[in-house]
């Protein structure tokens, strides 16, 4: 899930003290977990929000860059159908830019290095039923979330050992090492929604840089040490008709790639101003 772009990922800590608590069915949780993601994605169709991305370089002092990127964009969430005959839909965000530090994007201006993509997995995709045999699942008790619920606690993995992806593009490498990727999900025990997802990838990893690609003077080699993210859920309210739906408040991201332009990056992203749009073509906010 992450995946760190020459300077791509997230802050995230995989804490919280469990309670003690009963064995609990992990299947059966895992099974209702995704039936209400499924159910989420239907929905998911019809609302679109503002995402407001902010991204903060630093250099390994954790002196941050003054000039602050700022990028907003109108965002919703497709559920279609796969191609090659497959009927399983996948689900994907979709962006469209509104706005970079405060101006309108030139036409045909394409996205920056470490830039979000104009359309990405859902980081809720992987506890799909038709993904969930792709990772271990491991629970860990109950412990509390930020504002003192408490939650299942699941930690997951990927099963058996998926091979790093490198992508070059021009002067941005994306990195995807799932094999030192470990993440824990918060899960409401009851109703089975994900209230959170921390998720970190651990180094150090070290990465060659083809010679079309380095700087003169440069390091041949990257390294990857940490790339931590945490993502959070809350309740949104529609009305007209009445409908309550949890829905991504935020995502905070860490990576510390050594040798890269931007040895951290610290990113973050912000949803408001949801949007539900009903039968008739009319918008109903919340």
């Amino acid at each position: 899930m992450i995946v760190a772009a020459l300077a791509t990922a997230s802050v995230a800590s995989l804490g919280g003290q469990p309670a003690k608590a009963p064995p609990i069915d992990l299947a059966g949780l895992l099974a209702r977990v995704g039936e209400r993601i499924e159910a989420y994605y239907q929905r998911a169709q019809s609302i679109v929000c503002t995402e407001t991305v902010q991204l903060v370089t630093m250099d390994m002092g954790f002196a941050p860059d003054p000039h602050t990127r700022r990028l907003v964009y109108e965002l919703r969430v497709s559920w279609d159908k796969a191609g090659d005959g497959d009927a399983t839909p996948e689900a994907n965000v979709l962006r469209q830019l509104k706005s970079i530090n405060g101006r309108p994007p030139k036409p045909g201006e394409e996205p920056g290095c470490l830039d979000p993509k104009p359309v990405s997995l859902d980081p809720l995709a992987f506890l799909l039923p038709h993904h969930q045999q792709e990772y271990k699942f491991t629970y860990k008790g109950v412990g509390r979330i930020g504002d003192g619920r408490t939650a299942a606690m699941i930690d997951y993995a990927p099963a058996g050992k998926p091979p790093p992806e490198i992508t070059w593009k021009e002067s941005c490498v994306e990195i995807n090492v799932p094999a030192r990727t470990t993440g824990r999900v918060w899960i409401d025990r009851f109703a089975g929604d994900v209230l959170r997802i921390d998720e970190t990838m651990m180094g150090p990893f070290d990465i060659q840089v083809p010679e079309s690609q380095r700087r003169k003077g440069a390091s041949p080699t990257l390294v990857l040490d940490r790339a931590d993210s945490s993502i959070r859920y809350k309740l949104v309210t529609f009305t007209e008709p009445n409908e309550i739906v949890l829905l991504p408040e935020s995502i905070e991201m860490m990576s510390v790639i050594r040798g890269s332009g931007a040895p951290r990056l610290r990113t973050t992203q912000r949803f408001t101003g949801y949007q539900r749009f009903v039968t008739g073509g009319r918008v109903v906010t919340p």
